[in-house]
């Protein structure tokens, strides 16, 4: 028996061993292939970099650790590393040109795509050549590549291009069918966030705005693709109209929307060609992965500070649409840092870049209270990216200068709260039955058994007001604006960067560099470098982080199945636990 338990204490101790030596050297494997991952690439003589658009363009990448253990790539791009590319490209001796490989790619935002545009025409300012090539070009695909000193297409591809349209959809009679209705208390003509829940059709007043910003969107890509490729406005509308995407491949030719019809393998040779190697030399390519690892000129002056800030607006990470999955704005995060911003005697002045259609009216409140006092301290530009309204308006307009690209949608002023009454699924459909004791006449003010009466209604729409012209103050303040003509540009209107800057919700038209210059100009500093923040999650956050998140796969398969309407459904999902007032835009703005 002694002798029996010696084994199996041997044998114990054995496979302790056994698993902390596999675990060591997994982890020091996993620690070489993050090191080798973020070493100092070099790149070689007569490089090109090769810009491969497919995936889901995002305002920020963020490092997957769980991705790089198992190889699986996420399809995502952000778009501070693909600016950041372009701008070393164009600084680097030995890349020559770019090469844009056009693949299924999707932004949620023109603005995003506004941005990598101009860098790419900033690119060609230099002298080096881009060339575009893809077996089948989306209209945000064509819209980046139409900038190329050539494009190229598959003798088989199609090319589409077709216009615009927004088609919101609505869930008030799908609700009805389960007994299930939205009451709502809100302000703001304009505000049409709610329509999704409580309407079957677009108000007058959210037609219109969605008309302007749809027209004013479309504007932009036609006149940018029409300066580019040279042909007119109005034939662009017109191969638009006769939905050119059906022609025969040669007629993009003969209409000059494309220069030449090659296969991907003849692609080699037509780059070989503009590289000036022999037939059986190799291109040297640089990847945008290896771009994030190409040096910079060493970093030089004072610090300026650019703060991400996109997402859904919560006040705690617990709360809001993606809690599920997904990028926030989390409240009491986000007045954490800007307070540590404010004390760092190193950083000169912040650009607030926000991308966000908005959220929890607390949050909001919160977040322009750090704000406030941060400009205090130190210059506060803002830097708007595809949306910055309601919520991400809010948190915006307190800064001491605002840029915004010409297409971000903003402005937004106004809030509401949507209280959903499940009364008739419980006691019609399922047969629940309620009694009641109550010491007060609106003690059972939420309870499910019935739907608000009109009293509570009148409060809770009296709170709502008080919101409203909170946010329609600070948003005075802010802009150095008489509250009457706030008034008459808020009422929850959207509105096109572009015209915002008309109506004083704006400064400047322009992207981050723009924002990042005029933040050292405010700060007087002539010699500066800029700095993310917050930082990126590092090894062990990401580790614990895909160790709690046994949800996030099944988050993104619903995703991935209910399409847009993913966020209304997160929405009911979360709606006891995210905040009752909310000042954001509609949930889904589809542009097609």
């Amino acid at each position: 028996m002694k002798d029996f338990m010696k084994h199996v204490l041997a044998t114990v101790v054995g496979l302790i061993l056994f698993i902390f030596i596999i675990g060591f050297f997994g982890v020091m494997s996993l620690v070489g292939m993050i090191a080798s991952g973020q070493s100092t690439k070099n790149v070689d003589k007569n490089s090109v970099f090769v810009l491969n658009l497919s995936g889901q363009l995002e305002e920020r990448a963020e490092d997957n650790i769980m991705s790089m253990i198992s190889g699986q790539v996420t399809g995502n791009m952000g778009l501070d590393d693909v600016l950041s590319a372009i701008d070393k490209a164009k600084t680097n001796d030995n890349i020559k040109g770019i090469y844009i490989e056009a693949g299924m790619f999707s932004s949620d935002s023109y603005a995003s795509l506004q941005a990598i545009r101009r860098a790419l025409l900033d690119f060609k300012k230099s002298g080096k050549w881009i060339v575009a090539y893809s077996d089948s070009y989306t209209q945000p695909t064509y819209y980046l590549a139409s900038v190329a000193d050539k494009v190229f297409l598959n003798p088989e591809g199609m090319f589409d291009w077709h216009g615009m349209a927004a088609q919101p959809f609505f869930l008030k009679d799908l609700m009805a069918k389960f007994g299930v209705k939205m009451q709502l208390a809100k302000v703001g003509t304009y505000k049409s966030a709610p329509e999704q829940f409580t309407a079957d059709h677009m108000s007058d007043a959210n037609r219109e705005q969605v008309t302007a910003y749809v027209t004013g969107i479309w504007q932009n890509v036609v006149k940018g693709v029409s300066e580019s490729r040279k042909i007119s406005v109005e034939q662009l509308n017109q191969y638009a109209d006769s939905l050119i995407t059906f022609a025969d491949q040669k007629d993009y030719v003969k209409y000059k929307l494309v220069d030449k019809l090659v296969y991907a393998d003849e692609m080699k040779a037509e780059v070989k060609k503009l590289l000036e190697l022999k037939d059986d030399e190799s291109i040297s390519q640089v990847s945008l992965a290896d771009m994030a690892n190409v040096k910079r000129k060493k970093n030089e002056g004072e610090e300026i500070a650019v703060y991400y800030a996109y997402g859904d607006i919560v006040q705690t990470s617990s709360e809001g649409l993606t809690s599920g999955g997904g990028h926030q704005i989390v409240g009491v995060d986000v007045c954490k840092d800007l307070e540590n911003l404010m004390n760092d005697d190193e950083v000169k002045a912040v650009v607030l870049r926000v991308n966000s259609g908005g959220g929890s009216a607390y949050a909001s409140e919160q977040i322009w209270r750090a704000v406030k006092l941060l400009k205090e301290k130190k210059p506060v530009v803002v830097s708007m990216g595809g949306m910055a309204a309601s919520g991400g308006y809010y948190i915006s307009c307190n800064a001491n200068y605002i840029v915004a690209e010409p297409t971000t949608l903003t402005g937004s002023i106004g809030i509401f709260g949507m209280f959903p009454d499940a009364s008739e699924l419980l006691t019609q459909k399922l047969g629940v039955k309620f009694d009641e004791v109550k010491t007060n006449r609106n003690a059972g003010f939420g309870s499910l058994a019935r739907p608000i009466n009109d009293e509570e209604m009148s409060y809770l729409n009296n709170y709502i007001q008080r919101g409203y012209q909170l946010f329609r103050q600070r948003v005075a303040d802010g802009r150095k604006l008489p509250v009457e003509e706030v008034e008459k540009i808020a009422q929850g209107h959207v509105w096109l960067g572009q015209d915002a800057l008309k109506i004083k919700l704006v400064d400047q038209l322009g992207g981050l560099e723009v924002a990042v210059a005029k933040a050292a100009q405010l700060a007087n500093q002539k010699e500066y470098h800029t700095r993310a923040y917050p930082g990126k999650a590092d090894f062990m956050d990401q580790l614990m982080n895909s160790a709690n998140s046994s949800g996030s796969y099944l988050d993104g398969q619903m995703r991935e199945t209910l399409g847009e309407l993913y966020e209304p459904f997160l929405m009911l999902k979360h709606m006891n636990t995210q905040s009752a007032i909310q000042a954001r835009v509609p949930f889904v703005i589809s542009i097609k």
